[in-house]
Order: structure tokens, then C-alpha cells, then sequence
């Protein structure tokens, strides 16, 4: 799968490539929402070529951390102004053992990409991978959202799918149904969520 994706990268500017929006406007209201704050250290998921942790290096965040299947797009990450520092591990989402913990975890456009036999793996690594008390934003192909992706079929979610994958030990503190316009103007549907770990059993 990482061929796919650093193929992907590699034919394709920003302005061809669906998912890509100019500001992640969604992402940081949601950040702010759950009062994350630039204390927090922060887990960008299939970070690919986003601009997030950009701005919340802007805004004074110094733990940051982006995960991505592509080499290219994580190259293209950190050859930006401002990001030598940044944290960096290429790896499957769903096959990552992560070594640390992390207060926030981020994630706009990569679960609807899990295939549904490897969700499970998905929700195992985030759960190990988020600090007690955690913070989380998903966003995702929403039910009248796309059925495939840059050739690749999808698994479309609503809030209340998104918090069953969560599990019982996260509150929902946050839902929005938003449209994405791709860069050519196509619209496409997304399920926002953000949520807190609350420490109850799962």
C-alpha cells in the first residue's frame, strides 16, 4: 500500500489531489473545541501533505508527531520552514506499535481508507497510542460522501459509527457534517468528530 500512496505523491500536485484543502480550518476548530493547547502533544495520522502541523507550529506547538505510509509525502513535511524538528514515523497505521503516548490524536481522511477487516487494528493502535484523558478528531467520508478514493474503495461513517469504534471509554464532544469542496470544485461529505478519553473501562 505504500507503493499506492508514494505514487500517489509522486504524480500528483497538491491542486490533483482530492482531500487537499488550503487551510485545515475543521481540524483546528475542533483542536480548540476540546481545548487542546500547545502544550499538548499532538499525533497527525496520514498526515500526507497537509498543512496542520504547520499551523500549530505557528501557534507555538513544539511535541509534534506526523504518521503516513508515504515516504514522499513525509519528505515533502519536513522539507517545509519550520518543520526540521518534527517528529516522524512512516508506517501503516494499522501495523504501528506505537513507543510513547501522545495527548491528541488526529485523523482526517485516513480510517475510511482502513479496509473493515483491519478497523479493529485501527482502534487497538489509537487506543495505545492516546494519553489518559486524551483528545481526539476524526474526520471521514460521511454516509452520502464518496464511495472510493484515489482507486481505492472506502468505508463511509456517521458519528454514531465512529464512537462505536471508539469505544464506551470516550465522550463525544463534538459532531459536524461538513462539505469539502476538492481543489477542481467537486463536493464531498465529511463526518467530523471529536472526542475525550474519560478513563471509564471499555
Amino acid at each position: 500500500m505504500s507503493a499506492h500512496w508514494n505514487d500517489v505523491y509522486a504524480t500528483r500536485g497538491r491542486d490533483e489531489l482530492s482531500w487537499f484543502e488550503p487551510e485545515p480550518t475543521v481540524s483546528l476548530e475542533l483542536l480548540e473545541v476540546l481545548g487542546v493547547t500547545c502544550a499538548d502533544s499532538v499525533l497527525d495520522v496520514g498526515a500526507g501533505e497537509s498543512l496542520l502541523v504547520d499551523r500549530l507550529a505557528e501557534q507555538g506547538f513544539t511535541d509534534l508527531t506526523v504518521l503516513d505510509l508515504s515516504a514522499r509525502a513525509l519528505a515533502d513535511i519536513t522539507s517545509r520552514p519550520g518543520l526540521e524538528s518534527l517528529d516522524i514515523v512512516e508506517a501503516d497505521v494499522t501495523a504501528w506499535e506505537p513507543l510513547r503516548q501522545y495527548d491528541v490524536w488526529h485523523d482526517r481522511a485516513v480510517l475510511h481508507f482502513v479496509e473493515p477487516a483491519r478497523v479493529i487494528r485501527y482502534a487497538e493502535t489509537l487506543h495505545k497510542a492516546l494519553a489518559p484523558n486524551g483528545k481526539v478528531v476524526i474526520g471521514v467520508f460521511a454516509p452520502d460522501g464518496p464511495e472510493s478514493c484515489s482507486g481505492l474503495a472506502v468505508t463511509r461513517y456517521d458519528a454514531s459509527d465512529i464512537g462505536r469504534l471508539l469505544g464506551e471509554n470516550f465522550d463525544i464532544v463534538s459532531e459536524r457534517r461538513v462539505m469539502h469542496f476538492t481543489p477542481w470544485g467537486a463536493r464531498q461529505s465529511f463526518q467530523w468528530v471529536a472526542a475525550v478519553r474519560n478513563g471509564r473501562a471499555s
